[in-house]
């Protein structure tokens, strides 16, 4: 310690309320206090769930951010446990996305000791080819309209001239192909986030 006196995260419940109120009628100075008040301990926190000070300071931002864009007069929480939740869930968001990103990583390296030199060179040849394999298990007609749509450009009521279909046909084939890519691709989620 320094010799300061520890500051207290105190608040009575009129002052937060006020504080709330305040945030809610969209009062920047409100904002300004609010994170006076609370950025040493959101900082603590969130650096002690992450190890890393930078991304601490990128998630308490984020957490003002997002207190500021959602906060409700009627909420159920007071407000310093609503921007404790907010940034602890940020973090754990943070947690999550490193540990796809490190299975993805050994997934990728792992796939790409199975494949021949030249094919690695190119870029992206992973994710062209199990996007390639996902469109081939498409039933020929679901595939159709995909190919038109994303790489013809067409839109639904173009596809549905063009193939003599209704729309709705259209409509419907290519909601039942976004969801069997969605299921096929899924492995690719954490990839581009």
């Amino acid at each position: 310690m320094d010799g300061s006196p520890v500051r207290r995260l105190a608040l009575t419940s009129a002052t937060e309320g006020d504080l709330r109120a305040r945030l809610c009628a969209r009062d920047e100075q409100a904002l300004v206090e609010l994170i006076e008040l609370t950025t040493p301990w959101l900082l603590g926190l969130v650096q002690g769930m992450l190890d890393d000070a930078d991304e601490a300071e990128d998630v308490v931002a984020e957490t003002f951010r997002a207190v500021w864009d959602t906060i409700d007069p009627a909420g159920p929480t007071g407000l310093v446990p609503l921007v404790f939740r907010i940034a602890r869930n940020k973090a754990i968001d943070r947690l999550r996305r490193r540990k796809r990103q490190r299975n993805l990583a050994t997934l990728w390296r792992a796939e790409a000791d199975t494949v021949t030199a030249p094919a690695a060179g190119h870029g992206g040849w992973q994710i062209h080819g199990q996007v390639r394999h996902a469109l081939e298990g498409l039933p020929e007609d679901q595939r159709t309209v995909i190919r038109l749509a994303y790489f013809s450009g067409l839109t639904q009521s173009e596809i549905a001239q063009q193939l003599g279909l209704p729309l709705g046909t259209v409509k419907t084939r290519l909601r039942l192909a976004y969801g069997r890519l969605r299921r096929a691709l899924a492995p690719l989620r954490g990839w581009f986030e």
